[in-house]
């Protein structure tokens, strides 16, 4: 398969991917994009919206589309790593007694960890391995989970009495974090005439693991300008107070920037973007796109941005602006 056909295939399946979704989730076009193309390109994502929003109905809708295997963790205080990575069991047989690996929920392919800010930091530590490594360690045996593999979570940024914020570490696991906004009122009637109405629409298969790995690998290799890969790696680097030529309002309202899987998010979801637009370069216009989800949840405000009431959001749009 030449590269056109490469390139036309990829966008065809992308197209079909977002059509069968949209059978089953109004609205919600940027979320939706974004999610495919962390999923696309290999990493995790974290969602952030209040209750109600069809978070975790749509993830159930990407593992349908993807034909991939799911499962869905419920984080509570009580939820013990033990819980999700699986246990080893007492099996009786006529043989004798044995014991038995029995495999928790993050042997999957698409993992939902839903409300994750609500479990311990023993219990997400447990996770971290899996979302970083894709592997999962029990009684000193380390066992690899399935590919491809995603951890898709979910955090509500309005309740939280009784949550474990996630440390700066884990939220750098994250490929994207993704800001899911409540529906227009167009968008809410067409939920309501979906979910309260008769008519029944299901999202069905589109692709499988293998064609997948198939985009993901075609993904890779869309060339990137080293102007444009430039651009990136500036405004990664921007985000840092430390740094002796960092922006004004870096040095004034930045605790601390971006690491560089940053710089290796945008760069990868850039390459995965030029193509489902049906080119095969990444622009600037493609790193201005994913660069506010990969940066928002690995910078940390300071004292007076909290005061004079900044917010993330603000401060890269003001960052790219600068660097154009």
């Amino acid at each position: 398969m030449n590269t056109n056909e490469s390139i036309s295939l990829f966008a065809e399946q992308y197209d079909r991917l977002k059509k069968e979704i949209a059978l089953e989730m109004i609205g919600q076009e940027d979320v939706v994009e974004h999610l495919l193309l962390a999923v696309i390109a290999g990493g995790n994502v974290l969602l952030e919206g209040v209750p109600g929003l069809g978070k975790t109905h749509l993830v159930r809708v990407l593992s349908r589309v993807l034909d991939l295997p799911f499962s869905r963790i419920q984080f509570t205080p009580d939820l013990m790593p033990a819980d999700i990575t699986g246990t080893n069991i007492l099996v009786r047989t006529e043989e004798g007694n044995s014991f038995r690996f029995q495999e928790g929920p993050l042997f999957s392919s698409i993992v939902l960890a839903d409300e994750i800010n609500r479990a311990t930091p023993k219990t997400q530590a447990a996770l971290l391995e899996a979302m970083q490594e894709h592997s999962v360690t029990v009684a000193g045996k380390t066992m690899a989970l399935p590919e491809p593999y995603f951890v898709l979570a979910t955090q509500n940024p309005v309740e939280q009495e009784g949550t474990y914020p996630l440390p700066e570490a884990q939220l750098d696991r994250f490929l994207f974090k993704v800001l899911v906004p409540f529906p227009t009122l167009r968008e809410l009637d067409g939920i309501m005439n979906l979910t309260v109405g008769t008519a029944e629409k299901h999202a069905s298969r589109v692709i499988g693991a293998e064609e997948l790995l198939r985009m993901r690998e075609t993904a890779r290799q869309v060339p990137i300008a080293s102007s444009v890969q430039e651009y990136a790696l500036k405004l990664v680097l921007a985000t840092h107070p430390e740094q002796a030529d960092a922006p004004e309002i870096t040095r004034k309202y930045l605790r601390f920037g971006a690491s560089p899987r940053a710089a290796q998010a945008i760069l990868a979801t850039a390459r995965v973007r030029a193509l489902n637009q049906g080119r095969y370069n990444a622009a600037f216009e493609d790193i201005r796109y994913v660069a506010p989800a990969c940066l928002r949840h690995r910078l940390a405000l300071n004292f007076a941005a909290v005061t004079e009431g900044k917010s993330i959001e603000s401060i890269i749009a003001q960052l790219m602006k600068e660097l154009e």
